[in-house]
């Protein structure tokens, strides 16, 4: 039998899942090694409610998402966390650098009680998490490694070295050098520098390198007269649950 995937959102914009229907003649391939059984964003049909594989996308903000994700892992042999959001947070945890009341005040007016809504949490504090595919939205070659490798009972290959390394071997011109504030000294690769690649700034989306602190990237810094801390602030954009960002 074929594995059984299922696929689910929370708060998110449901880009991931877009990701994973571009990755087009790889899909074809795909879906001939698995069932899909639940896919709001493609299929209408729920086939299945055990899951082998359960990618869930989006932050969990709500009492309600809490539950259902926990009803998931009890039905799932094997939880993907997909996308920022799922993974770090995402830009849905900039709410909690305010007072809750005052988030809620501000988004529901009038209405602001009846809104079940709490601070946001990433996947992994909520359950257990077995695999993760980072970004905003993920790198579609990512997600074909990480499916691929873990339908051949293997661990993904996934980059754990700051963008910059990418950068370098697509011989960009530092961004830095145009004056612009880049996160890739600190940021996990993976994405092929995507953003620098084509003119813009990395802003953090992949979240921290295990060792953000590393002697080659404080030097980079340095040279432009900024430590990692200053480098750190900027990433509440999309990981400000992370320590180093609080």
């Amino acid at each position: 039998m074929k594995p059984k995937v299922a696929f689910f959102s929370f708060t998110s914009c449901e880009g991931c899942q877009l990701m994973f229907l571009n990755l087009e003649d790889e899909l074809l391939d795909l879906l001939g090694a698995v069932e899909i059984v639940n896919f709001r964003e493609a299929m209408k049909e729920v086939t299945s409610d055990e899951y082998d594989v359960c990618f869930i996308e989006g932050s969990v903000t709500t009492h309600s998402d809490a539950e259902e994700v926990k009803k998931l892992r009890e039905r799932s042999k094997i939880v993907i966390s997909f996308g920022a959001c799922a993974c770090i947070g995402g830009i849905n945890a900039i709410k909690n650098f305010q007072p809750l009341e005052d988030v809620r005040k501000y988004v529901y007016d009038g209405k602001w009680q009846t809104y079940d809504t709490i601070p946001t949490m990433k996947l992994e504090e909520v359950i257990k998490v077995d695999a993760y595919i980072h970004g905003c939205p993920p790198d579609r070659k990512e997600i074909l490694e990480v499916v691929t490798s873990l339908l051949l009972g293997k661990k993904p290959n996934i980059p754990d070295y700051p963008v910059c390394v990418e950068c370098k071997l697509a011989e960009n011109v530092c961004v830095y050098d145009k004056g612009l504030m880049c996160l890739g000294p600190v940021t996990r690769a993976g994405c092929n520098a995507i953003c620098p690649t084509f003119g813009n700034k990395c802003l953090g989306c992949r979240g921290l390198v295990s060792d953000p602190n590393n002697n080659a990237q404080k030097d980079l810094l340095a040279e432009r007269g900024l430590t990692v801390d200053d480098v750190l602030k900027e990433f509440r954009m999309f990981d400000g649950l992370s320590e180093a960002s609080k």
